[in-house]
């Protein structure tokens, strides 16, 4: 590669420019997808990873404030130095982007993680949560999943990943925009190509198995899937999963809903103020 960009900017051509990479995860900072993706984005620029000390899977967008958030320099499987951070995943992105960081990345890469992150279970997932906090603080990011499987091949998935990765860049994302992409499982012949899909909204079927501790006090274990209920009307993530695809999915940060939004204020609202003043 030739040239560079400046701190914090976004590069039209990702195979010309160098991209400064800001990686991290939820699944702790010495697991093994999180080193694939390290050997396969090094080839777009500099890679510094700020990550977890231990799993925080499923934490969600959570951020540590009652607590300080502790951090330490690694070497991990002597392939390469970070950031390991007590703390949840978002808090990795907030301190590397405010302190540990010389200059704001370019691009923020969560993953890759070990089960796939579609439908509903954007809303807990830490993986996720990553990404989205570096598009809050004004980078792009890509949030990268495999779908959980025997046969957990990150490496190959990193190549799949970074192919991804490098046509995204390539064709156009912005600063503060978010894509999450789920890879699925390595089955022979799969993946069969890539979807840009919608997120599913088919429901969560979810249970508690009620257990009991040896002084008889009941402690509980949620468990739960997606429903294979799909509508075929529309192409989600989840069916491109299953159909051997794989999946990106923008996902906007901003939650509001703008058709209720005008909706509810043509409403009749009741004249509320301050009263006996």
């Amino acid at each position: 590669m030739t040239g560079s960009i400046q701190c914090g900017t976004i590069i039209d051509d990702p195979y010309n420019a160098a991209v400064r990479i800001l990686l991290t995860n939820d699944d702790g900072i010495l697991a093994p997808g999180l080193a694939a993706m390290w050997r396969e984005l090094r080839s777009l620029g500099e890679v510094e990873v700020v990550a977890p000390e231990s799993v925080q899977s499923a934490v969600a967008h959570s951020i540590t404030i009652h607590y300080p958030i502790m951090t330490r320099r690694v070497h991990v499987g002597g392939e390469f130095h970070g950031f390991s951070v007590e703390g949840s995943p978002a808090d990795c992105v907030k301190l590397a982007v405010h302190d540990l960081l010389d200059c704001k990345p370019d691009l923020v890469v969560s993953g890759i993680n070990a089960g796939e992150n579609i439908g509903t279970h954007v809303l807990y997932s830490g993986t996720v949560a990553a990404a989205a906090e570096g598009a809050l603080q004004g980078c792009a990011a890509v949030a990268v999943s495999l779908e959980y499987s025997d046969e957990l091949d990150f490496d190959l998935a990193a190549r799949h990943a970074m192919t991804v990765i490098r046509s995204i860049l390539h064709q156009g994302i912005e600063a503060g925009d978010l894509v999450n992409v789920n890879i699925p499982a390595l089955r022979p012949g799969w993946p069969r190509g890539v979807r840009v899909t919608a997120q599913s909204m088919s429901p969560l079927e979810e249970s508690f198995e009620r257990r009991a501790d040896p002084q008889g006090r009941p402690y509980y274990w949620l468990s739960g899937k997606l429903t294979e209920e799909v509508d075929a009307a529309f192409d989600t993530d989840l069916r491109a999963m299953r159909d051997g695809y794989i999946a990106v999915t923008p996902i906007r940060i901003n939650l509001t809903d703008r058709a209720r939004l005008t909706h509810m204020r043509s409403w009749s609202w009741p004249e509320i103020g301050a009263q006996g003043h």
